[in-house]
């Protein structure tokens, strides 16, 4: 089956960050929301937790690719107060790709936080064209996710995002409410910056490669470029080329 890149490619960066951790995690581990539980690559979310003595689901409704009737799989509005027997009943609460489409996205991330006694593992799109004929509200940046992470009493341990050329961006996020308990096993990570600088006149913000820039700009930052690494020069009699460099720059705003 056909799968469209744009959505392709940060499952499968996103699927490769959960296989690194996933396998840390013991007890009882939920993946909320998590319909078929399938990683769109061949396997189930709950081989990924390979030490995990007991895996579930949860669920919203039928029509909307939700209760599948099966054993380890039950009922969740993640926009209604929870039930006292599901606060704090699992060790591990995994989120992937559903919080943009609640509405009430501050009840449901602290519903995900109230299910865990420890670890809240979510993936959320920082940049991605609308879909979904069920709602889709939001779309989260770094710093919406650590604070939300605060706000609910959990600390952020580590936060991921891909740099794929023309391609959606996904967030990927761990917190827990004892990160104390982790410092050996999870490095923290925190960041909203791309390691590569594409061009010095745009910021090398999360997402500044999904988006290709228009090749005047390109041309613009090249002479710029250009331009200046004349002016850095060591200043000498015969460097006649500075006084021109300076006027281009000053006049065509570079």
């Amino acid at each position: 089956m056909f799968h469209d890149r744009k959505f392709r490619m940060p499952r499968i960066w996103s699927n490769s960050e959960l296989k690194k951790y996933a396998q840390i995690f013991s007890g009882s581990v939920v993946n909320v929301s998590g319909w078929k539980d399938i990683d769109k690559q061949g396997k189930k979310y709950q081989e990924y937790f390979i030490n995990a003595q007991n895996y579930e689901i949860s669920n919203y409704k039928s029509e909307k690719k939700g209760l599948q009737g099966l054993k380890n799989e039950f009922y969740l509005d993640l926009t209604d107060d929870l039930n006292n027997s599901l606060i704090g009943k699992y060790d591990v609460v995994f989120n992937h790709t559903t919080l943009e489409h609640i509405y009430n996205v501050k009840k449901a991330f602290k519903n995900l936080c109230l299910l865990s006694k420890d670890m809240v593992i979510i993936v959320v799109p920082f940049l991605q064209q609308m879909h979904g004929n069920y709602g889709d509200f939001w779309r989260f940046t770094p710093l919406t996710v650590k604070k939300l992470f605060e706000e609910n009493g959990l600390k952020l341990l580590y936060l991921s995002f891909n740099n794929h050329k023309k391609t959606s961006i996904y967030i990927f996020a761990i917190g827990s409410k004892f990160p104390e308990k982790w410092n050996n096993k999870i490095s923290y990570k925190f960041d909203y910056k791309c390691k590569k600088k594409y061009f010095d006149e745009f910021p090398n913000y999360i997402g500044c490669n999904a988006i290709p820039n228009p090749l005047i700009y390109i041309i613009k930052e090249r002479i710029r470029k250009i331009l200046r690494k004349i002016l850095r020069r060591k200043k000498k009699k015969n460097n006649k080329y500075a006084f021109v460099a300076r006027k281009l720059l000053k006049r065509a705003k570079l």
